[in-house]
């Protein structure tokens, strides 16, 4: 079984779909009734939930640099820039999805491409 992952409210449904086809768990911040949390909230609900989280959100990165930096428990961050290929986005998130542990979707910032 393949870890969660969380969809910020910027990333495309095109992602989610996708992603879904290939038989992933995925929950966007939307349906779970987060689409107005702000991002630390955000960041709080994915680590309660122990899902990783993808964003195309830059502000992401502040916040997680920032909990990093302070020792804070945050759930895994992956961060793609908006003009990453949504192919390239699907295929990677499904590459990362299907390695990554448990334990190692805690406390890390992952940028895609990978």
């Amino acid at each position: 079984m393949s870890q969660g992952l969380y969809m910020d409210v910027h990333v495309p449904m095109t992602i989610t779909k996708a992603l879904r086809r290939r038989g992933f768990d995925v929950l966007r911040a939307q349906d779970d009734g987060a689409e107005r949390f702000p991002d630390p909230q955000l960041l709080d609900r994915a680590d309660e939930l122990k899902r990783i989280l993808f964003t195309q959100d830059e502000d992401f990165l502040v916040e997680a640099s920032r909990r990093m930096e302070a020792g804070e428990r945050f759930a895994t961050v992956v961060y793609a820039h908006q003009f990453t290929a949504i192919g390239q986005c699907v295929n990677d998130l499904a590459l990362l999805l299907e390695a990554i542990t448990p334990d190692e979707a805690q406390g890390q910032l992952v940028y895609l491409p990978l």
